[in-house]
């Protein structure tokens, strides 16, 4: 078993990250790299969120439905509740939605130092505007409408971008990057590839 390790994907709206996400916890768990593997999804944790009737809520399903990101201290208290929930010294980290901005990914720093987690994969999965957009018209989710789609187009290259370029040249940090408008198997290929798992 070799140690825990700790992977961020990062890619714009639409470029496929939920599907490698899984495809990796498979091949992690299929060939004994991992048998505890955290999936961390703070997408997934606000449409849990809004579920829910309550206030909070009802200005989370507001900022999601705009295409906007939602605030820094709620996205970072998701997170770090998961961790805080989840985590063992040998878990696997897979983080998919965090961090998103500047803010986060030194929230994210400071939280990885607190876990002595020293190694940290981050793999960007690169396509274009024009291909995620056509992708997430056919996917259809409520708010892929095209205010939604617009803003988080915006949200992405003003925020997120500059989150994950917080990480390059930073020791303990390496950036892979993947090309996205490939098949889906090619793209888990190359993953695995650059990761040098094969």
């Amino acid at each position: 078993m070799i140690k825990p390790q700790t992977f961020i994907f990062y890619g714009i709206v639409g470029s496929g990250k939920g599907t490698q996400v899984e495809l990796l916890q498979k091949y992690l768990k299929d060939n004994n790299f991992s048998d505890d593997v955290l999936f961390t999804s703070t997408g997934s944790e606000f449409r849990e969120l809004i579920k829910v009737d309550s206030y909070t809520s009802s200005k989370v399903k507001n900022t999601m439905e705009k295409g906007f990101l939602q605030p820094n201290f709620l996205t970072t208290s998701l997170f770090a509740n998961i961790l805080i929930k989840n985590l063992k010294e040998n878990t696997t980290i897979i983080a998919d939605g965090y961090p998103r901005t500047v803010e986060q990914s030194e929230a994210f720093e400071d939280m990885m130092n607190f876990y002595d987690r020293n190694e940290v994969k981050i793999i960007y999965i690169e396509l274009d505007k024009e291909e995620a957009i056509k992708r997430m018209k056919l996917r259809g989710r409520a708010d892929d409408t095209d205010e939604g789609i617009a803003n988080r187009f915006d949200e992405y290259i003003k925020n997120v971008v500059p989150s994950m370029n917080y990480f390059m040249n930073k020791g303990g940090y390496t950036i892979y990057t993947i090309n996205g408008s490939q098949s889906i198997n090619d793209v888990h290929t190359e993953i695995i590839s650059k990761l040098n798992f094969i």
